[in-house]
């Protein structure tokens, strides 16, 4: 049970990945700044705090990447003085790790979770699409840099695209960054939702199966399922469901689980805001997804 923290406008990244379920990125950048005021996200962050929910992580994730704030550390040291007994996760690209100020402001979180899906510069680029600034050797170097400091979880993700990273080749670069970098767990991953790209196809049980094997019996990420409690159906519902769906599409056993809410009656929303043409569906090999539009 995570509380996910939002600090970048959705789609402000320094990559452009293909596969991304947040939709193409808009504002792509590699400049830090103050993105969202830092006093009202501390002020959200208190207000859910305070009454002492059971939570096994608060994390930096979001339609973005979260490093790119340049509160980022501050905000990490506000919640480690004011709410101790939470333990704080990072979900990032890593592509600011070349940075000693971006290396020393996360060495404080419990959990730390990169991706990497690829090693070769010519699939880096194909796949992320990244910043013109930014080479896969340079991030690559300040990722080593930050492990040979960082003590806690360390965990990298590969999300597979079929034709440019599944292949013999790629596979064994990276798997020589994973020998180097020492992860405490390594995460497979491919398509669920829908990508940026329509291309883009999600890798078959077997071709995850193997690959998984080959990367050091990697873990297949698996999508939970839902755990449907009672919600109150307040005037705010659909904003709630809408902000979610935005963040990344969902189907509506997803936005079950993420808020809580018993599936028919989240159905039910569902249907009423593609009447009113708020949002759209398209089906994937999980399940219709909704998306906005």
């Amino acid at each position: 049970m995570s509380l996910g923290v939002d600090i970048v406008p959705h789609k402000t990244c320094t990559l452009d990945c293909v596969y991304c379920e947040s939709g193409q990125t808009t504002r792509l950048t590699v400049k830090r700044k103050a993105y969202v005021p830092l006093k009202r996200v501390k002020a959200e962050i208190t207000a859910f705090l305070a009454s002492g929910p059971q939570l096994d992580f608060v994390t930096f994730s979001g339609a973005g990447e979260p490093t790119l704030h340049s509160g980022f550390g501050e905000l990490v040291g506000f919640i480690k003085t004011a709410f101790p007994q939470y333990k704080l996760a990072l979900l990032t690209n890593g592509s600011l790790f070349y940075r000693s100020d971006v290396r020393d402001e996360t060495l404080d979180l419990d959990l730390v979770k990169v991706s990497l899906d690829a090693a070769c510069e010519n699939n880096f680029r194909r796949i992320n699409r990244p910043h013109r600034e930014l080479g896969l050797s340079h991030i690559i170097e300040g990722l080593i840099a930050f492990r040979n400091k960082f003590t806690k979880q360390f965990w990298i993700e590969v999300f597979l695209v079929p034709g440019y990273n599944d292949g013999e080749s790629e596979l064994k670069e990276i798997k020589k960054v994973l020998n180097i970098l020492a992860p405490d767990r390594v995460q497979l991953n491919t398509l669920d939702r829908p990508g940026t790209e329509p291309w883009v196809k999600p890798a078959g049980k077997k071709t995850l199966t193997d690959i998984a094997a080959y990367l050091y019996n990697a873990e297949i990420v698996k999508h939970l399922k839902s755990d449907q409690n009672n919600c109150d159906f307040g005037d705010d519902f659909y904003q709630r469901l809408l902000s979610t769906i935005k963040r990344r599409p969902c189907t509506a056993t997803d936005a079950s689980r993420l808020l809580g809410a018993d599936v028919k009656e989240v159905r039910r929303y569902l249907y009423a805001l593609i009447e009113k043409g708020a949002i759209t569906k398209k089906k994937m090999p999980r399940g219709t997804f909704y998306m906005i539009i």
